[in-house]
């Protein structure tokens, strides 16, 4: 079975994730994780963090020569500013009173996390509930990507809406122009609109606010059948939505038309299907977002993610001191106004690692040579 685990606080020393049930044999590009690391450090709107950290993997275990050995692979990012905060995050001699915080900021896990751990002083939370913890996960995104992309399977991600803004639904998006994004300072395809929300994001910061908005992955190349319908924990799209719904302030996920699906009669929502002998069985529309029943159908896997302002404000929210339960001033940390653009880049890599677990219950082999000998998609 293909997992990962991740460890790691914000400001400690570093982040970690071990990955278990790799294929012996897959040559790893460590270059081609740093530039998704990379990829997830970028886009207008970001705060101060992000131009401390530059983002490298280091690989501790589970790869030899460039090649995975089947044995659980670990690695580390490392955090450029635990030096700046040394003094409180060292495990052993960090002093508790460091940069205490006992005002909870609303819509963040500081309040709900510090009750369910005993904890008066938040900072025991917020360091490990941060979004920085989705580096880690972007890392094993990367290594299932190169796993994937022997076998056909591509992902790409662009941003739909930041705030009130949105890209026009006359225009055309095809999974080549997603390949774009990465040129647009908001991962956005379309120049006009890009623009718009830039201006947006500017409007928000000199308000001392955020915003949040919609992204969305595309995945081609996923053959018929990962995924299953005889089991709820075996469908295909449940496992991509508990995945991506665990990505910090992810707060819904939908799969192809999604929620306009209520919208519309049942003959403008189901794929009619098709087959010639060049293509097997095929559909022209895809509505259903490449999953049916659960299971891959064998066209572009669509997944659109919410994603809601960052709860991190400059002009604070009113929220109660966890000590004496007295009104209070939320808690301001160094914080970005939008990462819209970099929750793009962590759900693509989500969505893919879920992907190649699928893929590898189907498909898979102790080692990358068995798995290729095996490789037969369905028509």
């Amino acid at each position: 079975m293909l997992r990962y685990l991740t460890a790691g606080e914000s400001h400690g020393k570093s982040l970690a994730g071990i990955i278990e049930g790799l294929p012996a044999g897959l040559t790893v590009s460590r270059e081609m994780i740093d530039r998704d690391l990379a990829r997830r450090q970028e886009g207008y709107g970001r705060g101060g963090r992000m131009a401390i950290e530059k983002d490298h993997v280091e690989i501790l275990s589970g790869i030899r020569g460039g090649i995975t050995l089947g044995s659980p692979l670990a690695y580390l990012i490392h955090n450029r500013d635990y030096e700046n905060w040394k003094e409180g995050m060292d495990p052993f001699e960090g002093d508790l009173a460091y940069k205490q915080v006992f005002h909870p900021r609303p819509g963040h896990a500081d309040l709900p996390g510090a009750l369910k751990y005993g904890f008066t002083d938040v900072r025991a939370v917020l360091e490990r509930s941060s979004a920085r913890e989705t580096a880690v996960r972007v890392a094993a995104g990367s290594i299932a990507r190169q796993l994937l992309s022997l076998f056909g399977i591509e992902a790409a991600s662009h941003v739909v809406r930041i705030g009130s803004v949105m890209l026009n639904n006359d225009h055309k998006v095809t999974f080549d122009s997603l390949l774009s994004a990465d040129t647009s300072p908001v991962r956005c395809i379309n120049e006009t609109t890009a623009q718009e929300m830039m201006k947006a994001i500017d409007q928000a910061s000199a308000e001392g606010d955020s915003l949040g908005g919609v992204v969305e992955v595309r995945v081609k190349g996923i053959p018929v059948g990962l995924g299953s319908h005889v089991q709820w924990d075996r469908k295909l799209d449940a496992r991509l939505a508990y995945a991506l719904m665990s990505i910090q302030a992810i707060k819904g996920v939908e799969i192809g038309d999604g929620f306009q699906s209520a919208k519309k009669p049942g003959s403008q929502v189901h794929d009619e299907i098709f087959y010639d002998e060049n293509h097997g069985f095929y559909r022209k529309t895809n509505h259903a977002g490449g999953i049916e029943g659960g299971i891959s159908n064998g066209e572009e896997v669509i997944i659109r993610c919410v994603m809601k302002p960052i709860p991190t404000l400059m002009k604070s929210l009113k929220t109660v001191d966890m000590r004496s339960h007295l009104p209070y001033d939320a808690a301001k940390e160094r914080s970005d106004t939008c990462a819209v653009p970099a929750a793009a880049v962590v759900a693509e890599g989500t969505a893919l690692f879920v992907i190649a677990q699928a893929f590898m219950e189907t498909f898979g082999h102790d080692s990358l040579e068995e798995m290729k000998r095996c490789w037969k998609p369905s028509k």
